[in-house]
């Protein structure tokens, strides 16, 4: 049983896109994706510097063109066996579960990033990843230092947000046994900071049109199976400001017995998580074109 991926923001490099636009039919198809959202996408997935696709309004219509992009490309007319995004991956997941059309989840990012860069320029606010430690503990030192645990992403990687002063009082005393790293990100994602997006998001989503998913699909609240499309475009809604929990995605992925991952482009980041805590299952990261022919004869040994 194969599961595809979509990953998060803050996967996305400089020039991701460039390979893929050799594939026929792909500028094409990111060109109509640029008028639904408004934005050049095959310029910033190709010329755009790292500072410009930083750019929350930016960067999360660009991670789910390219994800959907590239699964057309991979699966064509077919469905696959099971789907999860992280974060803004879900919106992705989303369209390729048939709960949104391409369309519909293009005009939901489009908001979303609009609506989240808004409410991240209210205050100064980021993001610190925590590498190692001990999970209780780490999770007591974010608590203690006023931040939220942002991204559980299982692996021993747990992201603090908050504002910059509060990071700055975390990075000063540290977890045991913990290493941080600052997030190159425009601001505190999936916490209470998030809440002038949720209001803005509760206002545009009921208008959507929505089925219910044509495939196995996980929810990042808690890991679960999504039973309603509607149920899950207002959990979308409301995981802005909540917590993801890619923790609880993979336990669910171990239960319903995946056997390979294949995370979408810009890939790496899931696959390497996956690596880590899901030992002995098969790992395609679609980085380049090239890709493609081991990700299709794991598709086609699965058939088999």
């Amino acid at each position: 049983m194969i599961l595809l991926a979509s990953p998060g923001q803050g996967a996305q490099t400089p020039g991701f896109l460039q390979p893929w636009l050799e594939i026929p039919g792909v500028a094409d198809r990111l060109a109509w994706w640029s008028a639904v959202t408004g934005l050049d996408l095959v310029r910033y997935g190709t010329e755009a510097d790292a500072e410009e696709i930083r750019d929350t309004a930016v960067a999360q219509p660009l991670l789910v063109a390219a994800a959907l992009a590239a699964y057309e490309v991979l699966y064509e007319d077919r469905v696959p066996d099971a789907v999860a995004g992280h974060s803004v991956g879900e919106l992705a997941a989303a369209a390729i579960a048939g709960v949104l059309s391409p369309e519909a989840a293009l005009v939901l990012v489009r908001e979303r990033g609009r609506a989240m860069a808004e409410a991240a320029a209210v205050t100064e606010t980021g993001m610190t990843a925590v590498l190692g430690g001990d999970t209780d503990e780490v999770l007591a030192s974010i608590d203690k230092h006023g931040l939220t645990p942002a991204n559980v992403n299982g692996a021993g990687q747990i992201v603090a947000a908050g504002t910059m002063d509060r990071l700055a009082e975390f990075a000063n005393e540290p977890p045991a046994k913990a290493r941080l790293r600052a997030l190159s990100v425009a601001g505190a994602f999936h916490t209470e900071h998030m809440a002038p997006a949720v209001d803005a998001l509760r206002r545009l989503a009921p208008g959507a049109p929505v089925a219910d998913p044509r495939t196995t699909l996980l929810q990042n609240r808690d890991g679960a199976v999504v039973e309603s499309g509607t149920g899950f475009v207002e959990r979308l809604v409301e995981q802005v400001s909540a917590p993801v929990r890619w923790d609880a995605c993979m336990d669910a992925m171990r239960e319903l017995g995946i056997t390979a991952i294949i995370e979408l482009p810009p890939a790496g980041t899931l696959t390497g998580l996956a690596r880590r805590e899901l030992k002995g299952i098969d790992l395609v990261a679609l980085k380049t074109p090239g890709d493609l022919d081991k990700a299709r004869e794991l598709i086609s040994a699965d058939a088999a």
